[in-house]
């Protein structure tokens, strides 16, 4: 089948097209990349496929129905992978409106762009037609030190506004699956990991912060617990629940990597220290600094992600420490993708626009 993924220009969009092209089913016949380009959303995150016959992009935005429903007519679009999402927790606190936009809005309309593409197909491409929403462990609130990780069925409790955003949107999937059929599928995943993460993210910030000589920021005490969750591993099982997921089901992906984010910071400044000393011989971790906590701050997510491995067969491939050392030399090796990646992000905000 043909598959539309939205958001194909952004950090896990652009692993799984690579993951589909490069790395995963050579069946796929064509993937087309619906993206609105807005601060994290950067083409040259698919550099190495804009080659391929098979890809094609598209500028544009999940809010506008009648041009996905164009879309999905011209490409024969057999299913829909919908990464895209506003998703910096920092700056939904700062501004929750655009998370309203995307996350809500857009995800209703690309719903109504797919049923009415779904309910027009003849009855076999019907019966294989999938909406695949990506969505995250947030959307379930926070864990005590010793509670038991979510599960699928673990009641929502959001605690920001992009939390909240995403929610809503899981909460649109579902009920489209239930009032009207359409064949949907949900996964809630933990932190992800890896290459290509835009850099105002934790790990790459830290890396490259570390390598400039920078401050090296930590919300609080430090002690906020994520589950860690490669990249690459999570392409992997999105791929895993579109073939073979059942529709209507929601399935989380975590990491299996429980982790306190000073640790981690510690943990990227020993790698940093093996590969990249200082030139005053000291340790990286000398550079962090506690700063003011962020408003809401969850404490610790945690995903019990028993059902995808015991339906699907899927299990992470990285350990943490892999993972991590692979993430850290993509980084060092790639600090010009960073300069450049950052430069024309936030040259666009400068101006007002995210065009």
């Amino acid at each position: 089948m043909n598959l539309l993924v939205t958001g194909g220009c952004g950090f896990i969009g652009s692993n799984f097209i690579r993951h589909l092209l490069l790395d995963g089913s050579r069946g796929i016949p064509r993937v087309v990349n619906l993206d609105k380009l807005t601060y994290a959303g950067n083409p040259a995150n698919l550099a190495d496929v804009v080659g391929d016959a098979r890809y094609s992009f598209v500028h544009g935005d999940i809010g506008d129905e009648e041009r996905v429903l164009a879309l999905l007519a011209e490409h024969r679009i057999g299913a829909i992978v919908n990464f895209a999402a506003e998703s910096h927790v920092d700056r939904s606190i700062d501004s929750p409106e655009p998370f309203v936009q995307t996350n809500v809005v857009g995800t209703l309309r690309i719903l109504n762009a797919a049923r009415r593409h779904w309910s027009g197909l003849p009855a076999p491409e019907k019966d294989e037609f999938r909406f695949l929403h990506i969505s995250t462990d947030e959307v379930y609130g926070t864990l005590g030190p010793k509670e038991p990780a979510f599960t699928e069925e673990t009641p929502f409790a959001p605690n920001s506004p992009y939390a909240a955003s995403k929610a809503a949107s899981d909460h649109l999937v579902r009920s489209y699956h239930h009032t009207y059929g359409l064949p949907t599928l949900t996964t809630n995943c933990s932190n992800n990991y890896g290459p290509y993460h835009f850099p105002e993210k934790l790990f790459p910030l830290v890396i490259l912060n570390a390598l400039d000589g920078r401050s090296l920021p930590v919300y609080g005490d430090g002690q906020q617990v994520r589950d860690w969750l490669y990249v690459a591993d999570h392409c992997r099982a999105i791929s895993l629940v579109l073939e073979r997921g059942r529709p209507g089901e929601t399935y989380n992906v975590g990491g299996l990597n429980e982790c306190a984010n000073l640790d981690v910071v510690r943990m990227i400044c020993s790698l940093l220290d093996e590969r990249s000393p200082r030139k005053d011989g000291k340790p990286y971790a000398k550079q962090i600094e506690f700063v003011a906590d962020r408003p809401g701050h969850d404490r610790r997510y945690a995903i019990d992600c028993s059902k995808i491995q015991r339906e699907l067969g899927w299990r992470p491939r990285e350990s943490f420490e892999t993972g991590l050392a692979k993430t850290v030399d993509w980084f060092v090796e790639k600090r010009s993708w960073c300069n450049e990646t950052t430069a024309k992000r936030y040259a666009r905000e400068r101006l007002g626009t995210t065009a």
